[in-house]
């Protein structure tokens, strides 16, 4: 029989591409989402148990009916400026949310536990790329729930047994590749599908978020790699934990950052238009660049990054807006601006 895995947070983003990869991978994926931020109709590759994290009966049952091997923990919030505005939600949902998945697994005697994390941990770097064993100095609540949640999971590590792998993501895009799932969010906060939602008449406003940054155009610079590659990771990731092999943490990233002219540079490439483009000042949180070392997780996980060249993460996203809203063009808008 196939080994359950209970992935938090499935019918999202990367939940639901990990979701796909754990089944292709052959593990039965258990999807457990409250449905707040995700979508039903991601929940493709296994059984979705609709719930919250924070409810530890329910987390318990989950575990228990499935003989559930490990857990991938995806379930939070992650919007940098959401979490600036409403800092108390985020340590709710971010921080609560894993004491209380980890009080629930310890109870339903689950060890194996690979955790979401995010690049938010390292704010404004010292210096570039980015190491593990750079120092944790988030910016936004955001970054904090998420340099909380890890501490936390050390910490219940060291005291009631359980192994770990913390995962920290760059900036994961793009869509999967046989146009099944993509990146949706309402309201979408990210760079590449503001882009396409704003050509296909979605979004009026593509904003650019500060211009006077130290970097060579003075916009922001990211490290962007594919989901479908950050998906792939926690496969790896799995396999080394139930092979009691490695545990710790590691940068999920490619090494090469492009600022966001660059990226709107290649998304007008592909879509062979003009975007039309407003400026405003930076956002409260968002560091000048970051950019990941990644040969940890590459050298000890065997991560491949397949995917993550900037024409293919663009490609990919475009195909799949596409499919998502054939109808909807940026010359044929609907009455009400979408």
């Amino acid at each position: 029989m196939s080994d359950s895995i209970l992935v938090t947070g499935g019918a999202g983003y990367i939940g639901a591409h990990t979701c796909k990869a754990l089944a292709r991978a052959g593990y039965q994926p258990i999807a457990f989402d409250n449905l707040s931020r995700g979508h039903r109709d991601f929940v493709r590759w296994g059984p979705l148990i609709l719930d919250d994290i924070r409810d530890h009966d329910a987390v318990v049952r989950a575990c228990r009916a499935y003989d559930v091997r490990a857990v991938i923990h995806f379930a939070a919030f992650a919007y940098v400026g959401e979490s600036v505005a409403n800092p108390l939600m985020y340590y709710d949902n971010n921080v609560c949310g894993t004491v209380s998945l980890l009080t629930a697994l310890k109870a339903a005697r689950v060890e194996n536990i690979i955790f979401s994390s995010t690049c938010a941990v390292y704010g404004n770097p010292e210096r570039l790329p980015i190491s593990e064993d750079a120092p944790l100095r988030p910016i936004s609540p955001y970054g904090t729930s998420k340099a909380l949640a890890e501490q936390i999971l050390a910490d219940s590590a060291r005291a009631h047994g359980f192994r770990y792998i913390i995962l920290r993501y760059f900036n994961a895009c793009g869509a999967d590749p046989d146009g099944e799932i993509g990146e949706l969010r309402d309201p979408e906060s990210h760079l590449i599908p503001r882009a396409m939602m704003s050509e296909q008449g979605y979004i009026d406003n593509l904003c650019i978020f500060g211009t006077d940054f130290e970097t060579p155009d003075g916009t922001a610079i990211r490290d962007y790699i594919h989901v479908s590659d950050v998906a792939n990771a926690h496969v790896d990731a799995l396999r080394r934990i139930l092979d009691d092999l490695t545990v710790g943490i590691f940068n999920l990233g490619t090494g090469r950052g492009y600022s966001v002219r660059e990226v709107f540079q290649m998304i007008e490439r592909v879509i062979e238009r003009p975007l039309s483009v407003v400026y405003a000042g930076r956002r409260l949180g968002d560091p000048a660049a970051l950019i990941a070392d990644a040969s940890r997780a590459r050298r000890e996980l065997k991560i491949e990054t397949r995917y993550s060249d900037l024409e293919t993460i663009v490609r990919s996203a475009w195909q799949w807006h596409q499919q998502a809203h054939p109808q909807t063009s940026r010359n044929n808008r609907s009455t009400d601006g979408r």
